[in-house]
């Protein structure tokens, strides 16, 4: 395993060529854990956090209907769970840059294995009213929205900045696998016993809490940190800053409303089909953003990322529009689904890795609230605009449509002015990855992934 340990006489690079220790951003710890554990302890972590947050993102709706029998509950339930999105990534992002985010982290999975345990104590009772599961939704939405921005600001303290993209890409991947594995096991395990995904979770928020316990106390100074509400707005002035930031989110934010939108319309039109083969169809995402995470271990960000995001949500639209007009929907969905996550995965990792060598650690946590609202907010759109396109024209209606949004958007990044924006230069001496060494005698492969790499702009080029 690649040592991804920070030095604690290197930090990010930043302007004016100053390099701080890191520890005194965000707050430093006694080594009782070395230094080059704590990143694998921060991906083991976010795997098992992922994973039960997905498990509850259908444990909570599925509960809320067997103890209401009314489908409007269980809606308001996923509504609980997904309302945090829109109302604590900002304050959230304020939060975590002022407190260590580690112990954000800590208080957020406490939080979280709390707020399930009171689920289960009242469940031989005759189990928790919809309040209660309402109120625990929210709780679980709200503490992850904190855990995920504490997890993105703690990185820069763990990892050496010539590692921080391996570091990213094996995030990545670890949340495509754990998304994978936490829907169909959060329904697998409500079957087994409506109490069971709760136990399970409750283990898996206590082990998560654990890995983390044993840093160490925060010891170190850290550097004066915002304590004004108007600090709220520094991560917008932050992304203004930089162009290739500011451009990303309205990239992701429109291809999420799109590829969320493509996932309504397929649900809408799978009447007859079996549950699983839904499942598959719908897991298809997850796999692609695992095999996007290894290939961004393989290949550096280019200045043209956000670009070739783009087409590639119009090949993944092309793919779904062409299966719906053919009566497979199944197939050429799930394809389509598979290049987006590839695409998606890629992309992800070039933005975070642009983030966290451009901000300030003191701004990263805002700056990652404002991008990710802005992206995850797209979904609320998403099922409204899925629904009305198959009400317009169908499942074929609605794929040719969305396909044509995607297609003249795209074509629109070719336009001079568009293009300059999509292609601002990467910042220099942005870390790249090496080929790894076992690869190296691979020359067929190796040769084709140089190639690759000298068809893309290098980062900070011009071109």
């Amino acid at each position: 395993m690649l040592d991804l340990a920070l030095d604690r006489k290197v930090g990010p690079e930043k302007v004016g060529g100053v390099d701080k220790p890191v520890d005194r951003v965000h707050g430093g710890s006694t080594p009782s854990v070395p230094k080059r554990a704590r990143f694998a302890l921060v991906w083991a972590g976010s795997a098992i956090s992922t994973v039960g947050t997905r498990t509850l993102g259908v444990a909570y709706p599925l509960l809320a209907l067997v103890q209401t029998g009314s489908p409007t509950a269980a809606g308001w339930a996923g509504f609980a769970l997904t309302i945090p999105i829109l109302l604590f990534y900002i304050p959230g992002g304020l939060l975590v840059d002022v407190i260590s985010p580690r112990r954000v982290i800590l208080c957020a999975e406490f939080g979280r294995m709390v707020s399930v345990v009171s689920v289960l104590a009242v469940m031989p009772s005759g189990g928790p009213s919809l309040m209660h599961l309402l109120l625990a939704a929210a709780a679980e939405g709200t503490l992850w929205v904190l855990y995920t921005l504490a997890e993105a600001a703690l990185l820069p303290s763990i990892v050496q900045p010539v590692m921080m993209h391996q570091a990213l890409a094996k995030s990545e991947g670890a949340s495509h696998l754990a998304s994978i594995a936490g829907r169909p096991l959060g329904g697998y395990l409500f079957g087994v016993g409506r109490y069971v995904p709760f136990i399970v979770n409750a283990v898996l928020f206590a082990l998560s809490c654990g890995l983390f316990f044993g840093w160490g106390r925060d010891t170190v100074e850290r550097s004066a940190r915002p304590s004004r509400l108007r600090d709220l707005s520094k991560g917008f002035h932050e992304l203004t800053r930089q162009p290739f930031l500011g451009s990303s989110i309205m990239v992701i934010t429109f291809t999420n409303l799109i590829v969320n939108t493509l996932i309504m319309i397929f649900v809408a039109g799978s009447e007859g089909m079996s549950s699983l083969k839904i499942g598959i169809v719908l897991a298809a995402g997850g796999v692609g953003g695992v095999v996007g995470s290894v290939l961004a271990l393989l290949l550096p960000p280019v200045r043209r990322v956000l670009r070739l995001h783009m087409w590639i949500w119009v090949v993944g639209l092309t793919l779904a529009a062409v299966g719906a007009e053919l009566g497979l929907p199944s197939y050429f969905f799930a394809a389509a689904l598979l290049c987006t996550g590839i695409g998606g995965a890629l992309s992800n990792v070039a933005i975070r890795s642009v983030e966290i060598h451009t901000i300030d650690p003191g701004t990263l946590a805002r700056v990652i609230g404002v991008s990710r609202l802005s992206s995850y907010g797209a979904l609320c759109l998403a099922a409204p605009l899925g629904g009305l396109m198959v009400t317009w024209g169908g499942v074929t209606g609605g794929s040719w449509a969305l396909w044509l949004l995607m297609l003249l958007a795209a074509a629109l990044t070719s336009w001079k002015p568009a293009r300059a924006k999509l292609t601002p230069l990467l910042p220099p001496g942005l870390p790249s990855p090496d080929l790894p060494k076992k690869l190296s005698g691979l020359s067929g492969l190796s040769g084709g992934l140089c190639f690759f790499q000298d068809l893309a702009t290098s980062p900070g080029a011009d071109g």
